[in-house]
């Protein structure tokens, strides 16, 4: 069953504070809800922010009206704040406000993430949550992939060069959700006039190409975890989604996410 355009984020009051005790470790099937909600509020937010703009005749039309409102991964922030609740210790705090979310970096001056998950002045964890929609999948993905290395890459300095505190060693995630459509599955042939093509981006789509690079980033060590989830535009309002891989699923994410903020509290 579609959930109503306002139906409300579950846990709303979350993203505020960690309390003391926990409840225990989040359940898989009320993982399953916060995540499914979360997919749902994605195209809801997105398709009411298309629809609002175009009705008063914004110049920010179209597919990109949905994208620049701002709002449409709201939902992930809701699922990874209830995991923190379950799993974190006391004194966990997530900053709301927009210019709280600004970080040093090594490379250039400051990077705003989309969530901090912040305990006694310590980083415990870094998260930026991206989406990926049609129509247009060429150049946006190349822009996602250098945007994910480079934040990444930054923090990771920042981190050895002690501008985040002496001995930090934050979860470092990244949450993509991207539209499963004609554009984004089917393989696609690349011009590389001089040397081949990895194996395993070669004749590739992109869905695949997103799963490359999830997997790519954690194995050298730019991120703890990340997560690749993909959606259509049909099934997506009902909160319909599915992984390309074990290793890049959400649960996986989620896992290694509980386990480091469990470490927390030792």
């Amino acid at each position: 069953m579609t959930v109503p355009p306002e139906s409300p984020l579950l846990f709303p009051d979350l993203p505020l504070f960690a309390p003391s005790p926990a409840p225990g470790p989040l359940a898989p099937e009320t993982l399953n809800a916060l995540a499914r909600d979360a997919v749902r509020t994605f195209w809801q937010t997105r398709d009411q922010a298309r629809q609002r703009q175009q009705a008063g005749a914004s110049p920010d039309q179209g597919e990109r009206a949905g994208v620049t409102a701002g709002k449409n991964m709201d939902g992930f922030t809701a699922l990874v704040s209830a995991l923190v609740h379950a799993h974190g210790p006391a004194g966990c705090v997530i900053p709301t406000q927009r210019a709280q979310l600004a970080l040093p970096g090594a490379l250039r001056p400051t990077k705003l993430w989309d969530l901090l998950v912040l305990r006694h002045g310590r980083l415990v964890a870094a998260i930026e949550f991206k989406s990926h929609v049609g129509p247009s999948f060429g150049n946006n993905f190349n822009n996602r992939a250098e945007e994910a290395i480079g934040s990444a890459l930054d923090l990771r300095l920042a981190c050895r060069d002690g501008l985040l505190g002496a001995g930090a060693a934050p979860f470092v995630g990244w949450l993509m959700l991207v539209e499963e459509a004609p554009g984004s599955t089917r393989p696609l042939r690349e011009a590389s006039p001089h040397f081949a093509l990895a194996p395993d981006i070669a004749g590739s789509s992109y869905l695949e190409r997103y799963e490359h690079l999830c997997r790519r980033l954690m194995d050298e060590g730019l991120y703890t975890a990340t997560a690749l989830l993909a959606s259509s535009r049909e099934t997506g309002p009902d909160g319909a989604f599915r992984a390309l891989s074990p290793a890049t699923s959400l649960e996986a994410f989620a896992s290694a996410l509980a386990a480091h903020l469990e470490a927390q509290k030792t």
